[in-house]
């Protein structure tokens, strides 16, 4: 007999891999592999990203961020660094906006399509030199698939956030920085890392 294949398979990993472990022995397991990340950092990708959003930021473009779920607060939080933080007291001035407007998001969500929620409003706000910044840890959000194809279309330069294997995210982006692990509080921990250290280098 075939064993299913758990509906929430993706979490396996989000909990202690041993039940019996005690609390010290979870945390320095998890800084463990949070530390990892930097090891398989691809660090000529980041330089890449810097690049991109540098000059971005110089022609007055605009940058669009979106995720679901706890990759949404790291998406918005991302733009409150960018506005607040980076421009505070520095020459540079980043126009950063997250695809995360409640009123709006859940209108498209529910007169049209939940898998579009990002794609619509990035058919009706992006120009070509902006740049949408997707999170996600599994890189195969079917909205954050359609946001990037829509990126892609209209010419505007998609950076991606993900986790896992990488999922389509990772083979359709422009940019892509890849955090290997299944566990979600490994990913976004990593996504939340790199999110200040590009803020406050672009600063």
């Amino acid at each position: 007999m075939t064993n299913k294949i758990p509906i929430y398979k993706a979490m396996t990993n989000f909990f202690p891999d041993n039940p019996d472990m005690t609390f010290e022995e979870f945390l320095m397991s998890y800084l463990e592999r949070l530390n990892n990340f930097s090891e398989t950092l691809d660090l000529q990708e980041a330089v890449n990203i810097i690049d991109t959003l540098n000059k971005n930021i110089s022609d007055g473009k605009t940058i669009f961020t979106c995720g679901n779920g706890g990759s949404a607060s790291i998406a918005e939080h991302f733009v409150c660094d960018l506005v607040k933080g980076t421009s505070t007291d520095s020459t540079a001035y980043p126009r950063a906006i997250p695809l995360l407007i409640t009123p709006l998001l859940t209108a498209v969500a529910n007169d049209i399509s939940y898998d579009e929620i990002f794609s619509f409003q990035l058919s009706k706000l992006a120009n070509k030199g902006d740049i949408l910044l997707s999170v996600s840890s599994s890189g195969n959000s079917p909205n954050i698939i359609k946001a990037i194809e829509m990126a892609n279309e209209l010419d505007v330069t998609s950076i991606s956030f993900v986790g896992f294997d990488g999922g389509k995210a990772k083979e359709i982006s422009n940019f892509c920085l890849h955090v290997p692990s299944n566990n979600y509080g490994i990913c976004e921990d990593a996504h939340h890392v790199l999110m200040h250290v590009i803020s406050q280098y672009i600063r």
